[in-house]
């Protein structure tokens, strides 16, 4: 199976690692210019070293880590923010961490291969994709109870949810479709054709738009929530993964390619290709919208990106394999 928008938990050359200890890894941050003040924190799920890391973006250090098994990928935070539901591909299942307490407070074994996670804004129920199959699961908030299943297409990935809590999006990667799904009646209403291999999704804050990452396409596909259909779709570099918005563009991490393609939002043409780590993954935009955060899966740091002079500022070490598949900014 490809590693590029896969379930993989392997790097390329060499086996999974096992967990590193917070003392092991590197908190010097190389400086490449000034990056805007901030109080995000980054809570990067570390596949190799079956960790979540907290990471201080202010200050451009891990200030702590939460040990969870069975090589953590996906993850998703509570509308209070104050707990993280990671998904664990391995174990398989899902853990429950108290941000405060930095402790896993529930565990949760789940059938097939959890991978994308997203949580409901209004109800607080989280939404498990199931790689291996053409569902996702319905997971009580505390992440106790596996409440229901609902079909979808053929392994699905990222999930978004809209503002109004009514609306799920699944991107189903092997279906090449984007199913939508009324989360009251927990059943797909539709299924909108989009690229190849659609990977990540992301949602404007209105909820009107939707955009996938086309992994074997490599491109962007854009997507009008309320007519159920593709508006467009904007060419990236190779492997398209996850996508993140800030201000009047969008952000793409490419993983072949080592790059974050950047888009205008109104016309859908390409503004520009900002070199950041190996493999990146996770991408997300600070709270204050002027900083991109991505996660290079294989150079194991963050890159920050100035969201409006579009270079890289600073560049963050962390644990190995961060994939940070999710919402993970707080």
């Amino acid at each position: 199976m490809s590693r590029s928008g896969t379930i993989a938990t392997r790097r390329k050359g060499r086996p999974l690692a096992g967990p590193l200890r917070l003392a092991n890894v590197v908190l010097m941050t190389a400086w490449l210019g000034v990056v805007p003040a901030c109080a995000d924190e980054a809570l990067v799920t570390a596949q190799g070293a079956n960790a979540l890391a907290i990471v201080d973006l202010e200050a451009g250090s891990v200030v702590g880590q939460v040990a969870i098994d069975g090589a953590p990928a996906g993850i998703a935070l509570s509308p209070d923010r104050r707990r993280a539901y990671v998904t664990r591909p391995e174990a398989p299942g899902i853990a429950v961490v108290d941000l405060a307490a930095r402790t896993v407070t529930a565990t949760l074994a789940l059938p097939g291969g959890p991978l994308g996670i997203a949580v409901n804004p209004k109800s607080g129920a989280v939404y498990v994709a199931d790689w291996y199959g053409s569902r996702i699961f319905v997971v009580s908030p505390d992440g106790a109870t596996l409440e229901t299943e609902i079909q979808v297409g053929a392994s699905p990935s990222g999930i978004a949810v809209t503002p109004d809590g009514a609306t799920i999006l699944v991107a189903n990667r092997e279906g090449d479709s984007v199913s939508i799904v009324d989360a009251a009646k927990a059943m797909e209403v539709a299924k909108i054709p989009v690229g190849r291999h659609p990977f990540g999704i992301t949602l404007d804050a209105a909820g009107a738009r939707a955009y996938t990452a086309n992994v074997t396409s490599n491109d962007v596909s854009v997507i009008d929530v309320a007519a159920r259909s593709e508006l467009g779709r904007v060419t990236t570099g190779e492997r398209p993964y996850v996508i993140a918005l800030a201000g009047p563009r969008g952000f793409v991490t490419d993983q072949y390619s080592g790059t974050v393609t950047v888009f205008n939002l109104q016309s859908l043409t390409n503004v520009a290709a900002i070199e950041v780590g190996d493999h990146p993954e996770g991408i997300a935009a600070t709270r204050d919208g002027q900083s991109l955060v991505v996660a290079n899966w294989g150079s194991n740091t963050l890159s920050l990106i100035d969201a409006q002079t579009l270079k890289v500022t600073r560049e963050i070490p962390v644990p190995d394999g961060p994939r940070a598949f999710g919402d993970f900014l707080r």
